[in-house]
């Protein structure tokens, strides 16, 4: 059975009982703030104690409504893109797709040595572009028995879509549901900071392309090297995945898809686009999907009231984890909390600050799996403690989806990670043993690549 990750709205929630107890403990103070480029920025050295006004008990049912009014432009972006890629997804175009390099590849085994790269690629901009992370779920059932059937080892059918999607997860330059919501929260154009976001996604691609591929060539030549030995997944012997054509109508969805990730980039670039014109574009995306892919009004409204249904609860976070910002800012307790992180790393130069919040973030990721979630709990902190440590919230952002996406792949309170390792029928234990070197090059690499923007050598 998988296991099943911790509720995050019950930790939301404990967090936000335990900040209206802080409002009657912890000393109030307020920092100055000007407008910088048309958003409010701490002034540095300007902390200051103010009259405390501590939150009652009935602030704890005050707070919810109240946060979900202040992040309501994040809470409808998150819904409607929902519901639009649900509807893309009822029209089983990317499916269909993604089947289509499957069968290459099994009538192709002398090409099989491209197969790895080309299928990780493929994911991995799956996990850039619109976040794919459950969908792996489904097309483990394939990858798997198309690895054992090129002479690997379940481990490798697993790898290839998890670690292809999760590195471009990790690297996301244009993921609405990472990067977007976080730099809404942050109040930074959505998806600005691409060019340096595509250069991460690019490494982070490439070294999990290679660390599986030398994985392969290693059981190629030596199959009883594999942890698991002679494994057979349970799906093999029972349910197969559905066999989908990539049909004229169902090519078309595909081309609209990719043109509407361009729209984005240029939209982003050139006209300032932000959540509303963002929303409209997934919108036009998901209603030119139904008229193309044959959907009828039925199952049109259907599969977007059931995408919509699926990201509930990410939105709900977001609501409750801005309600916990609403009640630290009145009771006053926000910027106490900001000077004391800054004074804990005062001393720390940006990079190093930088980083710091890279492991933070990764040791939040344990306690709450959902990216959404830990945007909406975090950020609202990181982003002003950003400006008090001289590190941009550009960097800010990246060290969020570097400690969120990359220890996605190792955390066992996470329902995607279990439920995968269950399917294959891989220890979670020999997991941890497998990827562990990986792991430790890629948090290398991840330091790395932060303390390139924090250090000045590129700027935003």
């Amino acid at each position: 059975m998988f296991k099943k990750s911790p509720d995050s709205l019950v930790i939301v929630s404990v967090i936000l009982v335990i900040f209206v107890l802080l409002t009657w403990i912890v000393p109030a103070g307020e920092f100055d703030r000007m407008d910088v480029d048309g958003r409010m920025v701490v002034v540095a050295g300007t902390y200051h104690s103010v009259e405390a006004e501590p939150q009652g008990f009935w602030a704890i049912f005050r707070a919810p409504l109240k946060g979900i009014e202040s992040a309501a432009d994040i809470i409808g972006f998150v819904l409607l893109v929902g519901g639009a890629f649900s509807i893309l997804t009822r029209t089983g175009a990317l499916d269909a797709g993604l089947q289509q390099v499957l069968r290459f590849a099994e009538k192709n085994t002398r090409l099989k040595i491209w197969i790895i790269p080309l299928l990780m690629t493929i994911f991995s901009i799956g996990g850039a572009t619109f976040g794919m992370a459950e969908e792996v779920l489904v097309f483990v059932m394939i990858t798997i028995p198309l690895a054992r059937s090129m002479g690997y080892d379940n481990i490798v059918g697993v790898a290839i879509p998890f670690i292809g999607a999760g590195m471009g997860f990790a690297g996301a330059p244009f993921n609405p549901f990472t990067v977007g919501i976080a730099q809404g929260i942050a109040e930074l154009q959505i998806f600005s900071g691409f060019e340096y976001r595509s250069i991460v996604w690019l490494i982070y691609t490439l070294a999990g392309i290679l660390f599986v591929m030398w994985y392969a060539k290693k059981i190629e030549k030596a199959p009883e090297k594999s942890p698991i030995g002679n494994v057979q997944a349970e799906f093999e012997h029972g349910t197969e995945a559905e066999d989908l054509k990539l049909t004229g109508r169902r090519k078309i969805v595909l081309l609209l898809f990719f043109a509407s990730l361009a729209g984005i980039m240029v939209g982003a670039m050139q006209f300032d686009w932000y959540i509303i014109e963002l929303s409209g574009l997934f919108l036009l995306l998901g209603v030119a999907s139904a008229l193309i892919g044959g959907l009828s009004v039925s199952e049109t409204v259907k599969s977007f009231t059931r995408g919509a249904q699926d990201l509930l609860m990410a939105a709900l976070i977001i609501g409750f984890s801005k309600a916990i910002l609403v009640v630290a800012s009145d009771g006053k307790i926000i910027d106490t909390v900001l000077f004391s992180m800054s004074n804990a790393v005062g001393d720390f130069s940006p990079m190093v600050a930088a980083q710091s919040m890279f492991i933070v973030q990764g040791l939040i990721n344990f306690f709450i799996p959902s990216g959404s979630g830990q945007a909406a709990i975090t950020m609202p902190l990181m982003a002003p403690l950003s400006d008090l440590l001289s590190v941009s919230r550009q960097t800010a952002v990246l060290a969020y989806q570097f400690g969120d996406g990359l220890f996605n792949l190792i955390i066992p309170t996470s329902g995607i990670t279990m439920g995968l390792l269950t399917m294959a029928r891989i220890p979670y234990n020999v997991w941890i043993k497998w990827i562990w070197g990986f792991m430790a090059i890629m948090v290398a690499v991840s330091m790395i690549l932060l303390a390139i923007p924090a250090s000045g050598v590129y700027a935003w």
